[in-house]
C-alpha cells in the first residue's frame, strides 16, 4: 500500500465548497482500481489548506490507472476550479505506525 499526500490550497471564502466537492467525487474513487480510502484534513493554522490522504494498492494504480481514467477528469471537475494554485503531491510509503 501507497500513501497519495496532496496538498491543496483552496481559493478564500471556497473552502466548503470544496469540502463538498469531494463528498460528491466518493464513488469515483470507490470504483477505481486499487483504491484503498481517503482522508481530507483541514489545516487548523490556514484554513485555505487541505490535505488529502489517499491509499492505493500501488503508485500504479493511481498514477497509470486513476490519472488517465474518466473518473480522473470527472475528480478534477468537481474540485478543480476550487484550487487557489497548482497542489503539491508526493507518494509515501508507511515505515512504521504504532
Amino acid at each position: 500500500m501507497i500513501t497519495e499526500i496532496v496538498e491543496i490550497r483552496i481559493k478564500s471564502k471556497m473552502q466548503d465548497e470544496f469540502i463538498a466537492g469531494v463528498e460528491k467525487s466518493k464513488e469515483l474513487f470507490e470504483r477505481s482500481p486499487g483504491f484503498q480510502n481517503l482522508e481530507l484534513h483541514r489545516q487548523i493554522e490556514d484554513p485555505e489548506i487541505f490535505l488529502l490522504f489517499i491509499n492505493w494498492d500501488s503508485v500504479s494504480h493511481h498514477m497509470d490507472m486513476f490519472r488517465k481514467s474518466p473518473e480522473y477528469q470527472e475528480w478534477r471537475g468537481n474540485v478543480g476550479h476550487f484550487f487557489a494554485d497548482t497542489p503539491r503531491l508526493q507518494h509515501s510509503k508507511t515505515q512504521l505506525a504504532y
